[in-house]
């Protein structure tokens, strides 16, 4: 069997007058992720830990944020098209751990939301999809309310 492991991540300023979208779910929020697309962080991280694990690249690489075809796209379709690729080349995805850092909302309970969101997407049993969220504890751009990151590491693997 060839396994593999690839990490992602990405990073949004948070602004007036966005959405704030997390794992292909719509946070209510003052502020949102300014972005070419939905900017949603952990969907983007998501897609470059899958990206790397087949090294085919990043997000960027395939979605470019200067092509009007993205521009404010659901995050869900750029997560269907990643899985479509590592499909396409023999993948399957075996599991997703990721972590949100973002000083406010709190989004735990948005977090089973999130699971079965990207479960939907990507195929996977909804236990092999994990997400974390915590704060920096007010200190660097998140702590100050500036931005969110998200972090993700994904197994995928050819029979």
């Amino acid at each position: 069997m060839n396994i593999r492991v690839g990490q992602g991540y990405d990073v949004h300023q948070l602004g007036e007058g966005y959405e704030l979208w997390l794992g292909g779910v719509k946070i209510p929020h003052t502020v949102g992720s300014v972005g070419h697309s939905d900017a949603d962080v952990l969907l983007h991280a998501i897609c470059d830990a899958l990206l790397g694990a087949a090294a085919m690249g990043d997000i960027g690489k395939h979605f470019k944020n200067t092509d009007p075809r993205w521009k404010g796209i659901d995050s869900k379709i750029l997560l269907q098209i990643v899985t479509e690729m590592l499909t396409k080349e023999g993948y399957k995805i075996g599991n997703i751990d990721s972590t949100v850092c973002l000083q406010e909302p709190k989004i735990g309970k948005y977090i089973p939301d999130m699971i079965k969101a990207i479960a939907h997407v990507t195929g996977l049993p909804e236990n092999c999809i994990s997400i974390k969220a915590t704060t920096t504890e007010e200190m660097g751009f998140v702590g100050r309310k500036e931005g969110l990151e998200a972090h993700a590491i994904a197994l995928i693997y050819k029979e």
